[in-house]
């Protein structure tokens, strides 16, 4: 049992040693993986965990997002969520596609297209996000943010147009 943990810990480690070709993290032809926490999301399309309980109503929601450098700081982003987020949506899954920058590698800013199926407004929204990464380790970023969501198609009447986010990313 020692062996096996100890050759777990030793491949987490390698995988979190591996660095981009020029030994960046947003170097072009890295990989980002993130998890996010959403602070006031009161829209479906959530690809990020949050969770909340108002009055017997609990809401939830877990996703992640994954990206390609396609350059030196430049990601293209795609995501996926699923969750219960209330008494009319049940069963909801959430996307997200678009881009993310990384100003001087550390000032994340991200543009893009999102939204929810599985209840009947399907609301589609453009969100704005900027933060600043943290980093950890060479591969180990914090990017604590915040977030602007502008409803397309109306079909989200009463959602929170600002949120607050903290991301966990990983480079590899």
């Amino acid at each position: 049992m020692k062996k096996l943990l100890f050759v777990a810990v030793a491949a987490l480690g390698f995988a979190f040693n591996a660095n981009a070709q020029d030994g960046s993290a947003t170097a072009k032809g890295s990989i980002l993986v993130e998890a996010n926490t959403n602070f006031g999301m009161g829209h479906a399309a959530n690809t990020g965990f949050y969770f909340s309980s108002n009055d017997g109503n609990t809401a939830w929601n877990i996703g992640a997002e994954g990206g390609y450098f396609i350059q030196d700081d430049l990601a293209i982003k795609a995501g996926l969520g699923y969750g219960d987020l209330g008494e009319n949506i049940d069963g909801e899954f959430s996307y997200k596609i678009g881009a993310k920058y990384y100003i001087n590698s550390m000032i994340p800013v991200q543009l893009d297209l999102n939204g929810s199926t599985g209840n009947d407004s399907n609301p589609i929204f453009v969100g704005l996000q900027g933060g600043y990464a943290w980093f950890l380790a060479d591969n180990i970023a914090i990017e604590p943010g915040v977030r602007y969501d502008l409803d397309l198609n109306d079909d989200a009447e009463g959602a929170d147009a600002f949120s607050l986010n903290i991301g966990f990313s990983l480079f590899f």
